[in-house]
């Protein structure tokens, strides 16, 4: 008897319709019908206006802050489940909270450990996410975890550049492998930048490690939140002799003043992908849609194909 896959179905949180039409569009299916009903005090509930009975459930849904994203994610996890659906995966392009991976002091909460099992109780039976913050928050799931890189997407934009005497950069210590991942398929240099904090989201003191004279430099990094390190970054190469700074980060979280941060800055050009919705547009940034890679990666996973040649690092 010949195995017959369920049929696969693509279904959006209310900020991440957006990108879930363009994955839907990709894929080569509708984007399923979801209503939400929100009470006066601000209580929501959504409801599939389609069966979903047996069927292989995708779920588009960046967690970015507020927390209603999560909230809407783990409800509509939960009426897929309640609505017999065979596999329900979760699409998390840009997984939040993925900054508390550990207690960096005591009496702090494991945030991100908090959110898997969230998204465990809820019934996802699979996770699909994008440039994780910490690659070990993997480990945080009893459910397969299918962790892909924006690198896939990235690389071919940062070829066509043909920029010349190109050298990568980490914004900071912690992103120095995927600074060296990078360097490995450009043949490039790698330079890290070395910065202290004295509290979260403001740069103390910044050093350099590594020679950018008269290089064309391109920083890395998994997300852009405000915009400071990038800037004093840029603004440090520059003096340092560099002919131009570009950065690329997955996440643009762009929380705060960074628009106009990344807009006095140095940099040339911030490259992000649409994991998360920009606020507004601006000359200096420029989006490489994440769309066709996830909708690639979901036939992959409905029709059990292998997906590791989409692993790049």
């Amino acid at each position: 008897m010949q195995h017959q896959e369920p049929e696969a179905k693509i279904f959006a949180c209310s900020k991440s319709v957006y990108l879930a039409e363009k994955i839907a569009q990709e894929y080569g299916i509708p984007l399923g019908k979801v209503t939400f009903s929100v009470y006066s005090d601000g209580e929501f509930q959504p409801s599939y206006e389609e069966s979903i009975r047996g069927l292989r459930v995708f779920i588009v849904c960046s967690t970015f802050p507020n927390a209603d994203n999560l909230m809407e994610l783990l409800l509509m996890i939960d009426a897929a489940k309640r609505a017999s659906a065979r596999h329900i995966t979760a699409v998390i392009p840009y997984f939040g909270w993925a900054r508390q991976d550990r207690k960096d002091k005591p009496r702090v909460p494991i945030g991100a450990k908090l959110v898997a099992n969230l998204l465990q109780a809820a019934g996802a039976t699979r996770v699909m996410t994008m440039d994780l913050h910490a690659d070990q928050i993997q480990g945080f799931f009893e459910k397969p975890v299918d962790h892909l890189f924006a690198s896939t997407i990235f690389l071919p934009y940062v070829k066509s550049l043909n920029l010349e005497n190109l050298t990568i950069a980490s914004p900071d210590m912690g992103g120095s492998k995927r600074a060296y991942a990078y360097s490995k398929f450009l043949e490039s240099d790698v330079v890290i930048c070395y910065k202290q904090r004295k509290v979260a989201n403001i740069i103390d003191t910044m050093e350099l490690i590594g020679d950018v004279k008269g290089r064309n430099v391109i920083l890395v990094d998994d997300m852009i939140d405000t915009g400071g390190t990038l800037a004093k970054a840029a603004d440090l190469m520059i003096e340092k002799g560099a002919l131009s700074v570009r950065a690329i980060c997955t996440h643009p979280l762009l929380s705060g003043d960074a628009y106009e941060k990344i807009e006095n800055s140095k940099l040339t050009e911030l490259i992000v992908t649409d994991s998360i919705p920009l606020r507004k547009s601006t000359p200096k940034i420029r989006v490489v849609s994440c769309a066709p890679l996830f909708a690639e990666v979901m036939q992959m996973v409905q029709h059990n194909n292998s997906i590791s040649g989409k692993f790049l690092m």
